[in-house]
């Protein structure tokens, strides 16, 4: 069976290394970038299955990033996790705007988040 492909957006270098081990442990096929801009190039250039997103990103924001995708015929079957520091209502409520799947706020706890995206993966 093919590996499921998670795109994974975050700045912080040591939290996207540590997103990215986790993740192939559990079997993935992970990429990762660092900004709003190089999420939506590597969507286009090899559509992920599932899109792991940061909100504070350099160049362009997750929410405008989550927009993007959720406005694109071709991309908005694609499930968008939004993983952030950000915890007030007013981010939350922005994240459903734009059409995120999920929510999780940082710090997290690594099971939840395998939990939700095998959930996602699995519709």
């Amino acid at each position: 069976m093919a590996k499921k492909k998670i795109l994974i957006v975050e700045d912080e270098e040591s939290l996207l290394k540590l997103e990215s081990i986790l993740l192939t442990s559990k079997g993935f096929q992970v990429s990762g970038v660092t900004n709003g801009r190089e999420a939506l190039e590597a969507i286009e250039e090899d559509r992920p299955d599932l899109v792991l997103l940061d909100i504070m990103l350099p160049e362009m924001d997750g929410f405008e990033v989550c927009r993007h995708i959720k406005q694109k015929a071709e991309t908005r079957h694609i499930p968008v996790i939004m993983l952030t520091a950000k915890k007030t209502r007013e981010d939350m409520d922005k994240g459903r705007e734009v059409g995120c799947d999920c929510y999780i706020t940082k710090p997290f706890k690594s099971a939840m988040v395998i939990e939700t995206i095998q959930r996602y993966l699995a519709k």
